[in-house]
């Protein structure tokens, strides 16, 4: 597609499609929890339809093999190894929540999250912790702070920690460039959120206690059931650096899309682990863990539209400033012509916020030219802009990151009253905005 002469309006179905799943599990929540595979299905046909009819079959045909395997394939396919390799372990026994013990815990689960995905760092993680504070009257504040750790920011150090590193390894990212261009900043947001979470927790631990009766009795003995999934986390984590660091010639062409052969395998090795996963994991390690496919399927279903929906979007973004959201790629470049990193930070941000950090972080890696080898290198500051942008301001809201509504699930269902949406905001807003600004001046002037 030649994004130049493209209307914005082929930019419809996929707003359309972000602000359904921001605005109509809010709105219509039964509504969407039922029936949201066919509002996916028709804004994804809301593009497609059209663009078959303007531009011919072969070129909407063209469009969908390549989101297919290009990129969603991929995607889907990673995600659902880690989901299903961590929901394979399982702690057992009871931990006590004193104000170290989860700090630790949160700690522990920011470093797991760029191993094995905020996804499943949070699956790993939450419940053990709910079980270690099921004896504190206030524990509000434990969760809150696990989103904030755990399921975000914990995870920006590799493309397997969250869903838009791993979309700009597809694109050419070094695996290991995140962790050396944004390591400070994470180590910064890291430290005084544990340092903060410690003193809060602290406080109210001293002035409450805890029940006179622990509700989880000390019945087993501390230790993991599913150990086979830790082997096979490493597999993951070894077929995804062996896809990034090996360079075959061998491609095959699929419909006009390029398929590499390292991609193949690694994409062929994730399934065989997700299926040995589930051949070696006992019953009773996913009955104890509640392990489920339905987190998995609406991940998945909701992806295939995004990435489909998304292509005209991209296109326009790349025409720059002679397409139709030039004042989208204006309103982040320098009066010099030069990418403004502070702006991307904010503006990446700000709609991870309140869309899936995932495709924006696509809308803005593209904005910034959509070629990795110069993002690494020459606006190095603007990708670590992004990347940064897209993963810690994912924590901002319920639904900037899939895991955070995951976890708001379990702990209301193990009886934890946690925050509305416009309350959770109100934590967020307090704690994590001003850090934000501090980042900004600190890394990204």
């Amino acid at each position: 597609m030649n994004g130049a002469t493209l209307s914005p309006f082929w930019g419809v179905p996929f707003a359309g499609l972000l602000l359904s799943i921001a605005l109509m599990p809010l709105a219509a929540p039964a509504f969407w929890h039922h029936h949201y595979g066919k509002v996916v299905a028709a804004w994804s046909l809301a593009f497609l339809v059209p663009f078959a009819a303007l531009f011919g079959a072969s070129s909407a045909s063209h469009e969908l093999v390549h989101a297919l395997f290009a990129e969603y394939i991929p995607f889907i396919v990673l995600l659902t190894a880690l989901y299903t390799v961590a929901g394979g372990i399982h702690i057992r026994g009871n931990l006590h929540g004193a104000p170290g013990l989860n700090t630790a815990i949160l700690a522990i689960g920011a470093l797991l999250a760029s191993v094995m995905g905020t996804t499943g760092a949070s699956m790993l993680l939450i419940r053990p912790l709910i079980r270690a504070n099921d004896n504190r009257q206030h524990k509000v504040h434990v969760v809150v702070f696990f989103i904030f750790i755990v399921s975000n920011i914990g995870g920006s150090l590799t493309p397997l920690g969250d869903p838009p590193l791993f979309l700009g390894f597809l694109k050419g990212v070094d695996f290991f460039w995140t962790a050396k261009n944004i390591l400070p900043d994470t180590a910064f947001l890291l430290v005084v959120l544990l340092a903060l979470f410690w003193l809060i927790d602290r406080h109210y631990y001293a002035k409450e206690g805890v029940l006179p009766a622990d509700p989880t009795p000390d019945t087993a003995s501390i230790g993991f059931d599913g150990t086979v999934n830790f082997a096979l986390l490493g597999g993951v984590v070894g077929l995804v650096l062996m896809s990034g660091l090996w360079k075959s010639p061998v491609t095959f062409d699929v419909y006009g899309t390029a398929v590499g052969l390292p991609g193949l395998l690694r994409d062929a090795g994730l399934v065989a682990i997700t299926l040995l996963s589930l051949a070696l994991t006992a019953r009773k390690v996913h009955a104890d863990n509640n392990f489920g496919w339905g987190p998995m399927a609406e991940v998945a279903k909701l992806f295939a539209g995004i990435f489909l929906t998304i292509a005209p979007v991209i296109a326009m973004l790349k025409a720059g400033t002679d397409g139709p959201f030039g004042v989208v790629v204006a309103a982040v470049t320098r009066a010099d012509g030069q990418p403004d990193p502070a702006m991307y930070f904010w503006a990446t941000g700000v709609l991870s916020s309140f869309l899936d950090n995932a495709p924006t972080y696509l809308v803005f890696f593209n904005t910034a030219g959509g070629d990795a080898q110069a993002l690494m290198t020459t606006f190095a500051t603007t990708l670590a802009a992004i990347s940064a942008g897209a993963v810690f301001m994912g924590a901002n809201t319920y639904i900037g990151n899939a895991p955070n509504l995951m976890v708001k699930a379990i702990a209301e269902d193990r009886g934890v009253k946690m925050p509305s949406f416009f309350g959770y905001m109100a934590w967020s807003g307090a704690i994590l905005v001003p850090l934000f600004i501090v980042t900004t001046f600190l890394f990204f002037r």
